[in-house]
């Protein structure tokens, strides 16, 4: 038996703060996982604690966590009493926004969380609450090293084109640049397609869909990114469960004028209140809305117009790319929705997408039809895995 190296992982969302403690034995990552433990729905009516470990049962209840303080205690808690003092070598932090600096992973120095501090305004909705578990986990695990790994680092050397925002030239300067997120998502699944379907197809022309609660799209082309559908901030780009995606930016100062509603009401309104929620005035699960969607018309535009702007941003990417090759789906809905799936990829067939309505239904990994000049692929991304490599590598090249 090797040395055992273990890493926790932690990805905390706008609801929900996700933990996994991997394995490394001799330096491969190991398959199975210690823990994996989640709490959703923070601040909302109902909130609960998932847990699962190798040798138990899979338990779920509803716990008390009206908000994020509350719930970082449950989760110290639960950490205390499976891993004490000792048995985490490091931990490794999926940090939503790098700003324009971050390219690569770095320790959570307090220089550096100094440094992330200051630009805490490009993600207002993510960056406090990592904050928060950072400091937890220093007074939990003392002298355990801890490591951000930045979500817009895969998009951090995009084309200048695509990077640029079409403001006055001043306010480059300030950060203000299209970023890109789910990038350890995008990372996950590049590796992972370069695996299952070889150098060739990794290295064409690929559309990687993102969908789920928070959705986006990315282009990769030779095997490195050259746009995506999200840009200056997370709540950017197609409409998700809760954000709005992209809107007219005359809008916010419509609402101000004709309704009195201020920035803040404004943020709060096309971060949680927006997108399927909105639309639909129903919920934010798309497995509700498809459900209730031939009874509940609203539920069904929330559908339709999903499905709609998935599409569009797929036509959108493929001009940038020129021509495409292969679309790969993932995130809860790209990995557990056929139905979404097929309604994407319908009226797709002039770019060569003809899907395999069986393989599809079956939950295939290829689901695209033999003679589809697209192959369309499932990949279930995984980032906690990708968090666990990037703070392994960190620790070993400081060691060297």
């Amino acid at each position: 038996m090797g040395s055992v190296l273990k890493i926790l992982t932690v990805n905390a969302g706008s609801s929900s703060i996700k933990l996994d403690v991997l394995s490394f034995e001799d330096s491969a990552l190991s398959d199975q996982r210690s823990l994996t433990a989640s709490i959703t729905g923070i601040g909302q009516t109902t909130t609960t604690l998932t847990v699962h470990q190798p040798t138990e049962t899979k338990q779920s209840h509803d716990i008390d966590a009206p908000d994020y303080p509350s719930a970082i205690s449950g989760l110290m808690n639960l950490l205390s009493e499976k891993f004490p003092v000792g048995d985490i070598s490091a931990i490794g932090h999926r940090i939503v926004h790098g700003g324009p600096n971050y390219s690569q992973p770095a320790y959570l120095s307090d220089e550096v969380m100094a440094d992330l501090e200051s630009f805490s305004s490009f993600d207002p909705e993510h960056a406090p609450i990592a904050r928060q578990l950072i400091y937890a986990l220093r007074q939990q695990y003392p002298g355990v090293p801890q490591v951000a790994c930045f979500d817009t680092a895969f998009f951090h050397n995009l084309p200048a084109v695509a990077q640029a925002l079409p403001l006055p030239h001043k306010y480059q300067a300030e950060g203000l640049r299209r970023y890109g997120f789910h990038g350890l998502s995008y990372s996950y699944l590049q590796s992972a397609f370069r695996d299952s379907a070889g150098d060739l197809a990794a290295n064409g022309k690929v559309i990687y869909a993102h969908l789920g609660s928070g959705a986006s799209l990315a282009a990769t082309l030779n095997g490195q990114p050259v746009d995506t559908t999200m840009g200056f901030s997370p709540t950017s780009g197609i409409m998700m469960s809760t954000r709005s995606g992209d809107l007219d930016p005359s809008i916010v100062s419509y609402l101000n004028h004709q309704t009195g509603q201020n920035l803040d009401d404004y943020n709060h309104m096309i971060n949680f209140e927006s997108g399927l929620l909105g639309v639909s005035e129903l919920s934010a699960d798309m497995y509700t809305l498809l459900q209730r969607q031939d009874e509940n018309p609203q539920a069904d535009l929330a559908v339709k117009l999903f499905v709609y702007q998935v599409r569009k941003a797929i036509g959108a990417l493929t001009a940038v790319l020129g021509g495409l090759d292969s679309l790969i789906f993932s995130g809860g809905i790209g990995e557990q929705s056929p139905i979404i799936r097929q309604l994407i990829c319908d009226d797709l067939g002039y770019l060569g997408i003809d899907l395999d309505t069986s393989a599809n239904q079956a939950q295939a990994d290829l689901i695209s039809a033999s003679g589809s000049k697209v192959g369309v692929h499932v990949i279930p991304t995984d980032e906690a895995s990708v968090i666990a490599q990037q703070v392994f590598a960190t620790i070993n090249t400081s060691q060297t």
